[in-house]
């Protein structure tokens, strides 16, 4: 159990960093579909900043400064990449839809030119380095030993340094946008950006202020998926991670306690096509009456082989969620007003 918390986790933070990327751009009145194509141009600079600093005898002795200035730098990526949608949203007014779309087929293209071209692979691999000591260093484990008890294994036994800071940037970011004038003033762009204007409000700053921050967030959450979900190989691509964090998003009603949650909830679904052999099959496989039932019937034993020891069936299981889940909840689901529509000095 213990275990399946763990993955849990680290599947939760990217999904919750992201889709905290997306309510800061719809919340300032910008639709921003391009989160997937952030996460991977975010994690693809933070690969490369990580493959050359760990060349550096002092990066691999200090794992988790490198871990986080790849972060950071994966966070400046994702901003400036997101400077084109925000450019084609606000000042050529273009269809922010389809902007986005653009965006996302642009950065996995870009980067893997990129790296065949400066590395002659396909993808990107941050592997094991040897520190000064002679010892081989894992990428971004902040390993802490001893006697922790079940709620320390979960946050920080085998955690990743990501984890923390993506929790205290959401905590920080969730309070800023609602109790600081800045955060009032982004959001009020989102809902009527007319009325906005008309007390003094710099809605196009506004708006390229929530849409900057959310491609930090988005690039910081690609470099997260990559160092810790997808151990540490950045191949173009973050799996769909963008797109089922806009699905949390808009589960959560744009809200940042409705975000945590649908990240959690889906951190755990998607955890489960990675960790279903040993927290799930193996611990009911040992009960009795199961190995007599899969003894005994042939029928159910390979009804059960063929879909609950298939690993295909667990990843369907959050993208299948999601469809439910919006279908149920899509008539409560309170948007920003003004999202999506380019902002017209003239109109009322």
């Amino acid at each position: 159990m213990i275990f399946l918390l763990q993955k849990t986790l680290i599947f939760a933070i990217p999904l919750l960093i992201v889709a905290l990327a997306g309510m800061y751009a719809e919340r300032s009145g910008i639709i921003n579909i391009a989160l997937d194509g952030i996460m991977i141009f975010g994690a693809f600079a933070g690969a490369i900043a990580a493959f050359g600093l760990r060349q550096n005898p002092f990066f691999v002795d200090n794992n988790q400064l490198l871990f986080a200035l790849c972060l950071l730098i994966a966070a400046v990526a994702g901003a400036a990449f997101s400077l084109l949608l925000s450019f084609s949203a606000i000042n050529l007014k273009a269809d922010q839809t389809i902007g986005g779309t653009a965006l996302n087929l642009l950065a996995p293209a870009v980067t893997l030119f990129i790296t065949k071209v400066l590395f002659n692979k396909d993808k990107l691999e941050m592997d094991t380095a040897v520190a000064s000591d002679g010892s081989r260093r894992d990428f971004g484990y902040a390993l802490l030993n001893g006697d922790m008890g079940s709620v320390g294994q979960v946050f920080f036994d085998k955690a990743y340094i990501s984890t923390f800071i993506a929790i205290g940037l959401f905590i920080l970011l969730s309070v800023w946008i609602y109790k600081t004038k800045t955060g009032l003033r982004m959001r009020s762009c989102g809902e009527h950006p007319q009325a906005a204007a008309s007390v003094g409000i710099n809605v196009v700053k506004m708006r390229y202020l929530g849409t900057t921050i959310s491609g930090a967030l988005a690039g910081f959450g690609g470099y997260a998926y990559v160092a810790t979900v997808a151990n540490g190989t950045a191949e173009g691509t973050v799996a769909g991670m963008g797109f089922l964090a806009l699905a949390i998003m808009i589960f959560g009603n744009w809200k940042p306690v409705g975000i945590a949650l649908g990240s959690l909830l889906f951190g755990f679904l998607k955890c489960l096509a990675v960790t279903y052999n040993k927290s799930l099959i193996q611990p009911l496989e040992a009960h009795e009456w199961m190995k007599t039932l899969l003894a005994n019937n042939e029928g159910f034993k390979a009804f059960y082989e063929a879909i609950f020891k298939n690993m295909y069936f667990y990843n369907l299981i959050p993208f299948v969620t999601v469809l439910i889940v919006l279908a149920f909840t899509s008539k409560r689901s309170r948007a920003p007003k003004a999202e999506g529509i380019p902002y017209d000095k003239g109109a009322r």
